[in-house]
């Protein structure tokens, strides 16, 4: 094959086995342009769950008609060849009105080293110019996330179709439950838009130094962290605690912790992925007795109510007023770790054996990530 037209993309062979697969890298069409990668970020919890076969479309089909997952049906199984949505390139040919060579774009097209976009099925972002290319990593995938989580917000105070992101945190005190990089591009949304307080809870001293170096209240991650929220939050007679609960970690019992430091009748919005059981989510203790909300938000889809007015376009225009506003800190604090691509599955087993911390890594693509095309599985 001819080196120059053909990429390569970063998967897996099976559970615990890394690899690269080689693939054709077709010249553009009408309406289409290559991009060359130059970062592509990690997000740790949705790979990791890959890399360990916990997560779901590997063991059942999702029958998106139905919305359930079918156990009875065969799952994505493995190989994965596409693994990532955190991508920033460098446009090199188009043949598009919308996109110039030399422009760089942020879009959700996996780890790979180069790609053919077609536009109106390939969504991207052009990027300004004054933006720090690294920081695009956010743009077209986990800022809108972030955003939505906000969004989901306002629809409990029943905002309405024109809601602002600030419609459901402003002036409001807010608890984000995780300082990776959901809880802290969240926690930013939430201060950007005027919430009274941001208080960041986790366990690691390491992000609770992140979270407090972004001017959030940083909060130790104890059994006993919602009593501090229901004696300084005090809103009435037994009505004590947070407003709004973000919950941004992927296991039960931060969710049973959220709902424990809300005040009567709030809210907690979930931004987590689960993959094991819910045995510490007892919900005949606060979500009874207290009249609370858990409220999904996932980035498939806005809440119906303003499904009008707002979309992943919209919300990547607000992840870029973010980023403009506070970029420089937010990558200061947030991206720990920059790594060659060629090296992800390093990274991937390093995390997974729990030898190395990281809040954001961003995998970086150059020249060395060629030596590996030589094993790299071809098709």
């Amino acid at each position: 094959m001819d080196r120059e037209r053909t990429a390569l993309a970063f998967g897996l062979r099976a559970p615990y086995e890394p690899c690269f697969f080689e693939r054709p890298l077709r010249p553009p069409g009408e309406d289409e342009f290559v991009v060359e990668t130059l970062f592509t970020g990690l997000s740790a919890g949705t790979e990791l769950s890959y890399y360990k076969g916990t997560n779901p479309y590997v063991h059942a089909a999702f029958d998106a008609e139905l919305g359930v997952f079918r156990h009875d049906q065969r799952g994505e199984g493995y190989p994965v060849e596409r693994l990532g949505y955190m991508e920033v390139g460098r446009v090199t040919e188009s043949r598009s009105s919308r996109v110039e060579p030399g422009e760089l774009v942020a879009m959700a097209y996996g780890h790979r080293t180069a790609y053919t976009a077609r536009v109106g099925v390939d969504r991207f972002v052009v990027l300004p110019n004054e933006l720090d290319p690294l920081l695009g990593v956010y743009v077209a995938h986990m800022g809108p996330i972030c955003a939505n989580g906000l969004l989901h917000a306002a629809a409990e105070m029943q905002a309405g179709p024109t809601a602002s992101l600030g419609d459901g945190v402003r002036d409001r005190h807010v608890v984000v439950m995780g300082a990776g990089v959901v809880g802290l591009l969240t926690a930013a949304f939430a201060a950007h838009h005027g919430a009274a307080t941001v208080a960041v809870v986790d366990a690691s001293a390491r992000r609770l130094a992140a979270a407090g170096t972004l001017g959030f209240t940083a909060v130790e991650e104890t059994p006993d962290t919602w009593r501090r929220f229901k004696e300084e939050w005090v809103h009435g007679p037994r009505d004590r605690g947070a407003d709004v609960v973000f919950q941004c970690r992927g296991h039960a019992s931060r969710l049973a912790a959220g709902l424990r430091c809300l005040r009567p009748q709030g809210t907690v919005i979930d931004l987590a992925f689960y993959q094991d059981g819910a045995t510490d989510l007892r919900l005949g203790e606060e979500f009874h007795h207290n009249g609370l909300t858990v409220r999904c938000a996932q980035i498939s889809r806005v809440p119906r109510s303003m499904s009008t007015s707002w979309d992943r376009d919209r919300l990547s225009e607000e992840t870029l007023e973010l980023l403009m506003a506070c970029g420089d800190r937010l990558r200061a604090s947030l991206v720990t770790d920059i790594v060659k691509l060629a090296d992800a599955g390093r990274l991937l087993a390093e995390l997974a054996a729990r030898e190395r911390d990281v809040i954001q890594a961003v995998f970086s693509v150059d020249g060395a990530t060629e030596a590996r095309a030589d094993s790299a599985i071809r098709s």
